[in-house]
């Protein structure tokens, strides 16, 4: 199995139908069984069943392979080229157990990668460095507004001499395509470099990913603030708690991973070079930009919600503004009705309302009450109540 080049004799083909995925609660990370041993791994009901794909590289060649058992990894676990093995898949405890064993990853590291999701977070072990890492892309088939707008999964590193080994949740959706087609073309330094620099490429491409999941999210924020301001429903309540929680998976997503980056720089590992360190403070200044978005997108969102509360005051004063100047102009109107309503008899006094006798009594009646509603509503006008009070207006 070396084949040259940047072809596979068994390429893995584009899945017809999306698999479906579980999709973790924004509030839960994985808990162990009360009683399970150390070490126990759980194998989601939907997990896709794993498969291998192999990366080796260097300066002069590139070569990308499907390989059928975890044991045909061991060649390049000491080859003098630097090789990415991607295991994409939870699926199957046997393969799994079968990769611990080749690289000789220690049961509760393992249990760490199968069991998902965990926080990320950086363990450094004999003979290699692990990173657990959480990757975001933009769900580009979603069909409604009750689907997640963006698909998040685990994505584990384990970074040792010359060999980085990821092993992903699902082999449909990731953010290293960008990585691939740099080695595939020879792009920049990336093949002349050893695989703490891949482990730091991967990691850029894990947080780049994010800026489009907010580009996204931005625009969202911006469609809610026109609709809170001009016609806020109980749909668009449902929208504004709705981005809150996807924002707080996000932010569960890049603050411990920011964390983990800083670790990787201030503490080290004899597996990362220094000029690959100086390269990491790239990449935790992109997750330090991305935690900023997320905390003013939520920060907007959190106003959202005193806007929407602030408009619907604002639609009820309007609609009893309305009904008062309704009911003041009829008051006046009312008490005259009421008083002619009266069954006073004016032949028995001439005190009973004799102007019931009058020839223009009745067009007199409707005259002042004319002139009354006139008066008032002229007032009212002056006073500016007919005017639109809605002042709340979207900043431009």
């Amino acid at each position: 199995m070396t084949e040259t080049g940047w072809t596979m004799g068994n390429f893995l083909s584009e899945p017809e139908e999306e698999n479906e995925r579980n999709q973790e609660s924004y509030v839960d990370y994985c808990y162990d069984h009360p009683g399970s041993m150390p070490g126990t791994l759980i194998i989601g009901e939907r997990a896709v069943t794993p498969t291998i794909i192999a990366i080796d590289y260097c300066e002069k060649k590139a070569i990308r392979l499907l390989l059928a058992t975890p044991e045909e990894c061991i060649p390049y676990l000491d080859s003098e080229s630097v090789s990415w093995l991607d295991v994409q898949g939870l699926g199957s405890e046997d393969i799994l157990n079968r990769v611990g064993k080749v690289f000789h990853l220690h049961p509760l590291l393992l249990e760490d990668i199968v069991n998902v999701p965990q926080r990320p977070k950086v363990e450094d072990y004999e003979g290699h460095l692990v990173i657990i890492a959480r990757m975001v892309m933009l769900n580009e088939q979603r069909h409604n507004s009750a689907q997640e707008s963006f698909i998040t999964e685990q994505v584990s590193f384990v970074l040792g001499k010359d060999y980085l080994l990821t092993v992903q949740e699902e082999p449909e959706h990731d953010s290293f395509g960008p990585v691939r087609d740099r080695i595939r073309s020879n792009k920049g330094t990336i093949r002349k470099q050893k695989a703490d620099y891949l482990a730091y490429a991967l990691l850029d491409a894990i947080i780049d990913g994010f800026f489009p999941v907010l580009e996204a999210y931005g625009e969202r924020i911006e469609d809610l603030e026109d609709e809170v301001v001009a016609n806020p429903t109980h749909h668009t309540l449902e929208k504004i708690y709705k981005i809150k929680r996807e924002l707080l998976t996000l932010r569960r997503a890049i603050w411990p991973q920011r964390n983990a980056i800083n670790t990787l720089i201030r503490d080290g590992s004899p597996l990362i070079s220094e000029e690959v360190r100086i390269y990491l403070r790239d990449c935790y200044d992109h997750t330090m930009q991305v935690l900023d978005i997320v905390e003013t997108y939520r920060e907007l969102a959190g106003g959202l919600m005193e806007v929407y509360l602030s408009s619907i005051s604002n639609r009820m004063n309007e609609v009893m503004k309305l009904l008062t100047v309704i009911s003041s102009i009829f008051i006046p109107l009312t008490f005259i009705a009421g008083v002619y309503g009266m069954n006073f008899n004016p032949d028995r006094s001439p005190l009973n309302m004799p102007e019931l006798n009058w020839y223009w009594g009745y067009p007199a009646v409707w005259g002042v009450m004319i002139a009354i509603a006139v008066f008032m509503i002229l007032l009212f006008w002056r006073r500016g109540w007919f005017k639109n009070f809605s002042t709340t207006q979207r900043p431009r």
